[in-house]
């Protein structure tokens, strides 16, 4: 068996055990920390917001050193941060490091541990990517799935603390071995080719032709802001509603129980989504991927203003579930698709910033609109126009050129 899906494998794992730092865990605490800390849910969206931007500015970071040292350094180091904060979140006794500790949490969590292990994964394979990056994505769904209940549980019978202190200890328990005992940066480091092949691959544009992405080009191009700014619209629209999920379901005679349960049929839904869209997205590229994602996306904004029942909940959730796995996919695989395997740390790391920005403003508005209006109805469909704005900005980019190429790969440095 080619070494790569072992790769995937342990970033599965390391996605999974992000779990902590996602929307879908944090939306869990939320009213148990306004009730323990006194902040307003405002106060909590502005917080959010403020730390998921930290988030941005990491991750760009990291990024970056993941070029230079691989991320197999990085996904070490990042993990035992990722743990602290967890401890953080469990001890903090002031307003000051509750920020310090959340923000690390979403910061490590939400933005460097996924980076690193997209990356990862991207180094392995070219032409099975698509497939490969939905076999990885398995960890997340399986974490949207385990963790909410999980959480949910340990806050009811021991308190929202003593919850992170004990899902921190699971993610050091599960980042940090499988790191050390499995991943190697790439294939070229074994004496190996990505998807197992015999010879190095084809770059996929002309942008990757020469073996390196020329950045200066990248950055300077319509093209590119125009995609990067396109692809963070889930990120503020599924970040919204995942935040505010026990709220809505609350506000429409729905339980937190239920809010929390259905993350179970969320996960169902966009594990199957994603491993259909990995295997066409090798097939039709990423594109029309991602129009699809966004029209499911805007079918998600239309259910959850009709939501008044378990059995429309569970029709939200299962198309919510529909576009996450198709974006999920597809912010995987698109960056190097255009841009090619070598230099892609930064390349991606500056889109997945703009994406970390767009999820930090998400919740805000939600919040503000709930405020003056008393529901969340008439932010939700403010929110309907993104996913529009987005297909037609799509249709505008043409990034890293419009042809394939045939002209090999160069060598790629080795990193430690």
């Amino acid at each position: 068996m080619f070494y790569g899906w072992f790769i995937v494998g342990a970033a599965g794992l390391v996605v999974f055990s992000s779990g902590p730092g996602q929307s879908y865990v944090f939306s869990i605490f939320i009213d148990s920390i306004i009730e323990d800390t006194g902040l307003s849910r405002p106060g909590i969206s502005g917080l959010y917001m403020a730390s998921t931007g930290m988030s941005a500015i990491l991750v760009a970071i990291v990024s970056r050193l993941a070029d230079l040292y691989g991320p197999r350094t990085m996904l070490v180091a990042v993990g035992l941060g990722f743990g602290v904060a967890c401890f953080g979140m469990a001890t903090a006794t002031n307003i000051v490091l509750f920020y310090i500790a959340f923000a690390s949490l979403r910061a490590l969590g939400q933005g460097s541990l996924n980076i690193n292990s997209i990356l990862l994964v991207n180094q392995w394979f070219v032409s099975r990517r698509g497939k490969a990056i939905a076999m990885m994505g398995l960890g997340a769904v399986m974490s949207s799935a385990i963790f909410p209940p999980f959480a949910r549980y340990l806050i009811v019978n021991f308190g929202w603390r003593e919850a992170y202190g004990v899902i921190g200890v699971v993610a050091i328990a599960l980042i940090i071995p499988v790191t050390l005992l499995v991943v190697r940066n790439r294939p070229e480091d074994l004496g190996l080719h990505p998807d197992g092949s015999s010879e190095p691959p084809v770059s996929e544009t002309r942008q990757a032709a020469s073996g390196l992405v020329r950045n200066r080009g990248v950055f300077n191009s319509m093209d590119f802001w125009l995609l990067a700014l396109s692809l963070g619209t889930p990120g503020l629209v599924s970040t919204a509603l995942v935040f505010h999920q026990t709220s809505i379901f609350e506000e429409k005679g729905l339980s937190a129980t239920l809010a929390a349960g259905v993350f179970v049929i969320f996960s169902g839904s966009s594990a199957v989504s994603s491993l259909l869209a990995g295997f066409v997205v090798d097939r039709i590229g990423p594109k029309y991927l991602y129009a699809f994602s966004m029209v499911s996306l805007l079918a998600a904004l239309v259910l959850v203003v009709a939501v008044d029942s378990v059995f429309m909940a569970v029709v939200y959730v299962l198309v919510m579930g529909v576009a996450g796995g198709a974006h999920h996919i597809v912010q995987g695989v698109i960056w190097a698709h255009y841009y090619g395997r070598h230099g892609l740390g930064r390349v991606q790391g500056s889109a997945m910033t703009i994406n970390f920005c767009a999820s930090a403003i998400g919740p805000l508005p939600l919040a503000i609109f709930h405020d003056l209006t008393g529901t969340y109805t008439l932010g939700v469909v403010v929110m309907m126009a993104l996913p529009v704005l987005s297909v037609l900005a799509l249709i505008k980019a043409r990034p890293g050129g419009s042809s394939p190429v045939v002209q090999p790969v160069g060598e790629l440095p080795r990193v430690p």
